[in-house]
């Protein structure tokens, strides 16, 4: 089996050189709803133009639309898919998995992959998007090896291998935007989990990037992903420079092709390399967070001896810049000064200590010895004969010219055809020639080059034509049933004791030890609360509990097929991110009987939804990450075992972190700084009492005071 190296593009140049380098596939955004909303992305021509350059040399380009789309926008959401297709792209990324199912519906030509925002962990949830239309899933990176194997027996499978990794489960991210102001399922995130903090517990409370994860590079175990049938290996980094793009595909290429590994991981470090690498949860929790340093550390090539001194057999230049870590840590910047004897001299603000690490960030050979160009071999046939056409083909396409006059003197020579079709005009052509003829034929110079421009620029239109037309298609899209108000209320919660609502929904604080007679307390119906990841062996440890709910909530999209198999009622979660009547609809059609609508909706755009069976968040706690691993380095020996500690960021903002355990080991949840407290009209309540049950606002207690601290998270705002 054929697999496909893929390369970020966030603008032509990072293109080019993913394209040069050997990438099989490149992605890329548009101006709008790309997941790098900073990236430049492409105009519609420049589109047009990439395409057609990158299918001439046998590439194909994947087009992001894998944000969250609004009612508002579906209209402008299937024009760009439309657009997109027509200017050549191979295929549409998209987030939204019932939007999906519209588009599939609507354009059925249109080729759909499943963005890693989706979720996509488990065959359950593989096999729900292929029923939505979708022929590839990207896989979110928590996902296991063996998880991957078994996916890849239904759908085609794409993997991340090299780059940065999200802290959060992919989708289930609203740190940024309810801490920041900025909504990472719009491509705004402002990436706060690159920022540091504190943790109360022994050892964990000076201030670190506690949640910054190293860059993912999986190196050599990329045969095991090839083993398990991964059809695409990912590069992420639609942020990064050219240099970056082309030292990663060329790291792989050479992995793949058995190149000289070794050289190219070194420039591959010298491009960028935050932490050092890990080799991501796929193949277990292994030096997976990087506490001490954040940005680029490069690659160590030498160490401080005495005053200014670096001992290294690293040729330096003029040009060349240095990190210095010290002890782990990074102490400062340094530049190239001089050459020396077993190494050179640095010049830096800060002072240098004898033993401190030397990294080589900035290598001013670097991109000179990345650069290269990629060609098309076009085997060329000239016939330029006096009295006859003119005549010019390439394999099987031909085009014929003006019958040509007799030279009166300097007749057209075999050299002179050649060089003139040596000039490619920009196009990724390699002419080789097999047969020339020529005999006493006269032609002035400027129409021999304009038979060449207008020979190729045919000959692009054959080997790369422009893509057909999608048929006209009325779009509709019906709104919600509005089959009345909905006026109950659901309380997650991880303790029953005392609490009365319409739906119960439980959250384990270990999925193996669920509790009867914890379950039977509170008076309600009774759901399980699934979280958004999730493997077979989480299944299996859930599956004895299930005879003591009504239902299963869960804020992944596998949860709605989990419970069909077990004639379970479904509550689709906030964390199906439903922002648009399409999704809505979508979701009921698949058979959710309950769902919650996107907590990043304000009230009113939540409002125009409502309807019999749709609940919003509007009180309590606010989850704004799902961590799947452990914070503390799995040490599990020295560990307190405590189920809640406080992450404070330096402006002192406190954030409530619960531990949790499921299968494989303890996860985490993150909890917005403040409450919420929002009065809700139209929808169903949904209070999330996980943290502050005692402030259940329908139990009616002496102490049952305002919500402190609370606010209106984006009920007057969206910011999607």
């Amino acid at each position: 089996m054929n697999c496909e190296i893929l390369a970020p593009a966030g603008d032509i140049l990072s293109a080019r050189a993913a394209i040069s380098s050997g990438a099989d596939a490149i992605y890329l955004g548009l101006p709008k709803f790309s997941a790098r909303s900073s990236a430049e992305n492409f105009c519609r021509s420049a589109l047009q133009e990439l395409t057609t350059y990158a299918h001439l040399l046998g590439v194909k380009v994947y087009v992001c639309l894998n944000t969250l789309v609004k009612d508002s926008e579906l209209s402008e959401f299937f024009q760009s898919v439309r657009e997109a297709w027509e200017d050549g792209a191979d295929a549409i990324l998209m987030q939204d998995m019932f939007l999906g199912k519209r588009v599939k519906e609507a354009f059925p030509q249109v080729v759909l992959h499943l963005s890693t925002q989706a979720g996509c962990c488990n065959v359950r949830g593989a096999e729900f998007a292929k029923r939505c239309g979708f022929s590839r899933v990207v896989l979110a990176r928590e996902t296991p090896l063996s998880e991957i194997e078994k996916i890849a027996k239904i759908v085609e499978t794409e993997v991340f291998v090299q780059g940065a990794l999200c802290t959060c489960f992919s989708g289930q991210c609203y740190l940024s935007s309810f801490a920041g102001n900025n909504s990472g399922n719009r491509g705004r995130c402002k990436q706060p989990c690159r920022k540091k903090y504190s943790i109360d517990r022994a050892g964990y409370e000076e201030f670190a990037y506690a949640l910054s994860p190293a860059d993912l590079s999986v190196g050599k175990r990329v045969n095991e992903l090839l083993a398990a049938g991964v059809r695409s290996l990912k590069i992420e980094g639609r942020m990064r420079r050219p240099e970056y793009v082309a030292a990663a595909v060329n790291y792989y290429r050479a992995l793949l092709n058995g190149g000289n590994e070794t050289s190219a991981l070194s420039d591959l470090k010298r491009a960028y390399n935050r932490g050092d690498y890990t080799e991501g949860l796929a193949f277990g929790q292994k030096r997976f967070l990087s506490r001490n340093v954040q940005g680029h550390i490069g690659e160590l090539v030498g160490t401080m001896r005495d005053g200014s001194f670096c001992t290294s057999d690293h040729p330096a230049r003029k040009g060349d810049g240095f990190k210095i870590l010290r002890g782990g840590k990074e102490v400062g910047g340094a530049v190239f000064r001089a050459e020396g004897k077993g190494g050179f001299f640095l010049s830096s603000q800060e002072p240098l200590l004898r033993g401190d690490e030397v990294r080589l960030t900035t290598d001013t050979s670097l991109p000179s010895r990345l650069s290269s160009e990629r060609k098309r071999k076009i085997f060329l046939s000239l016939s330029f004969l006096k009295g006859e056409r003119a005549k010019v083909s390439s394999g099987d396409f031909c085009r014929t010219y003006d019958v040509l006059e007799e030279a009166k003197r300097a007749p057209l020579t075999k050299e002179e055809l050649c060089a003139c079709f040596e000039k490619t005009d920009g196009l990724p052509f390699e002419p080789v020639f097999e047969e020339v003829q020529t005999e006493n034929a006269f032609l002035p110079k400027s129409a021999l080059n304009a038979i060449r421009r207008d020979f190729y620029g045919r000959l692009v239109s054959h080997l790369a034509p422009a893509r057909e037309s999608l048929e006209e298609t009325e779009l509709v899209f019906p709104a919600p049933e509005k089959g009345g108000k909905e006026t109950r209320t659901a309380v997650i919660s991880d303790d029953f004791a005392g609490l009365f609502a319409d739906v119960l929904i439980y959250k384990p604080q270990d999925y193996a030890r669920i509790s009867p007679e914890e379950v039977q307390k509170g008076t309600g119906e009774k759901f399980l609360y699934l979280p958004p990841f999730s493997t077979s062996a989480d299944e299996a440890q859930v599956l004895p509990a299930l005879p003591l709910f009504d239902g299963i909530y869960c804020d992944g999209s596998y949860g709605l097929p989990f419970a069909r198999a077990h004639n379970k009622k479904f509550f689709a979660g906030t964390g199906w991110n439903l922002t648009n009547a399409a999704a809505v609809m979508g979701a009921k059609e698949a058979g959710a009987d309950l769902l919650a609508l996107s907590k990043e909706l304000t009230v009113r755009e939540q409002d125009a939804l409502a309807g019999e069976n749709i609940f919003a968040l509007d009180f309590g706690g606010v989850k704004v990450m799902d961590l799947c691993y452990c914070l503390f380095e799995k040490n599990c020996a020295t560990c307190d075992k405590r189920t809640r500690y406080t992450l404070t960021d330096e402006e002192g903002r406190k954030f409530p972190l619960r531990r949790y355990r499921a299968a494989g080991g303890c996860r985490f949840e993150v909890y917005n700084c403040a409450p919420l407290s929002i009065e809700k009209h139209e929808t169903g309540h949904l209070f999330d009492l996980t943290l502050q049950k005692e402030l259940n606002p329908y139990v009616k207690t002496p102490e049952n005071a305002p919500l402190a601290g609370a606010n209106r998270g984006h009920a007057n705002r969206s910011l999607l």
